[in-house]
């Protein structure tokens, strides 16, 4: 017997995949974007203190009550968004899991989703799990911008969601006040959704971090998706959340339920903790991200990678084309075995694969002699 239809077009994570290519020949792991350094001590603390002290079965299954107070007073003292925390949030087992409750939620078969590319590969799947068709919208490289005239092409009156993921992966762009101007234009006209990923929010080197559901007209139009993973460097605790409407919010939790019925207890309460953290360690976690971007960016670029800078999140995506003539797959691989620095192929980011097959993805979410490592076998490349 086959698999159901809808998986027909699914395909093993390749950044997962390449994690695996980088422990077979022993390279620096620069594909998947997790960190290799700790997470902050007083939420370590804090977790071990919830389990020793018996929090151990079920939490309310859409968020523990401190862990929805404390993601609303975060919003309410960074973003001046006051929150309902008993009809607004529900708490889940990553974003991840938030970005595919909202679509089965919330997306009806037929209906459209705008997906701005090249993108996080877990968006294609989630719209097609819930019957949807993606609309797929290009950034304009080199610089990955946003063209208007393309965006406003895509919507039309199928149009029933957009996802917005700033600062993105895996390029890291953080877009401007006039692109969410123009999104947020084009939400209102076509009454659609905006399904904005935020889960780098701070981590940033260049502009603002715009929260869509604050401009006006969006905040009934939103479903805002964040979590724990990035900003605490803790992505196998798998803590997300989706923010929306009370109605909206109502069928999420539906459908988490049914998913997962609930993230982690104990680590629920040491996320309080977390999100209780002030300006300061935002400050320096930014700060840190920075200095590691600038280890790996000038060896890039001896080594031949053309790229733009990015501006937010922790990625470069960059062509190899001057390099190599090699597909980004084959390049990828050959990368991992004779260099000894695993990347993510870029196609994976794309719908159409040929559009990514001169380009690799780098994650610098690691310690600084991690990235010394990987810097002294990109040199061979410069030779």
């Amino acid at each position: 017997m086959r698999a159901a239809q809808r998986t027909a077009t699914f395909t093993e994570s390749v950044i997962r995949e390449m994690t695996r290519v980088a422990n077979e020949y022993k390279a620096v792991n620069l594909s998947q974007g997790f960190p290799d350094f700790p997470m902050p001590a007083p939420m370590k603390d804090a977790a071990c203190a919830a389990i020793h002290g018996d929090v151990n079965q079920y939490a309310i299954t859409w968020g523990s009550p401190p862990l929805r107070l404390a993601i609303a007073e975060k919003y309410r003292r960074w973003y001046g968004m006051e929150i309902d925390t008993e009809r607004e949030i529900t708490v889940t087992c990553g974003a991840t899991e938030a970005m595919a409750s909202v679509f089965l939620a919330l997306i009806d078969p037929g209906d459209e989703v705008i997906v701005i590319e090249p993108f996080y590969e877990n968006y294609g799947p989630d719209a097609i799990l819930a019957g949807a068709k993606p609309v797929y919208v290009p950034l304009e490289r080199p610089d990955w911008r946003l063209d208007p005239d393309r965006l406003r092409a895509a919507f039309s009156a199928r149009t029933k969601a957009i996802i917005v993921n700033t600062p993105q992966n895996p390029t890291g762009r953080v877009l401007t006040r006039a692109e969410m101007d123009l999104i947020a234009e084009l939400c209102i006209a076509h009454d659609a959704w905006a399904i904005t990923d935020e889960i780098y929010e701070h981590i940033r080197y260049a502009g603002e971090h715009h929260v869509l559901a604050t401009w006006p007209g969006m905040r009934e139009r939103t479903i805002t998706i964040s979590g724990l993973s990035k900003t605490f460097a803790c992505t196998g605790w798998r803590l997300g959340y989706a923010i929306a409407p009370p109605a909206q919010t109502d069928a999420i939790r539906k459908v988490h339920d049914f998913l997962t019925v609930g993230a982690p207890a104990p680590l629920q309460a040491a996320g309080a903790v977390g999100m209780a953290f002030g300006a300061d360690y935002y400050n320096h976690m930014a700060a840190e991200y920075r200095a590691r971007r600038e280890r790996l960016v000038p060896a890039l670029r001896e080594a031949g990678f053309q790229f733009s800078v990015p501006e937010g999140a922790y990625y470069v995506l960059a062509d190899f084309s001057a390099i190599s003539r090699d597909d980004d797959v084959t390049f990828a691989k050959w990368m991992a075995r004779e260099i000894g620095v695993a990347t993510v192929p870029g196609s994976s980011f794309y719908h159409d694969p040929q559009m990514g097959r001169s380009l690799v993805r780098f994650a610098f979410c690691k310690k600084l002699e991690t990235l010394d490592r990987a810097v002294e076998r990109l040199a061979a490349l410069a030779r």
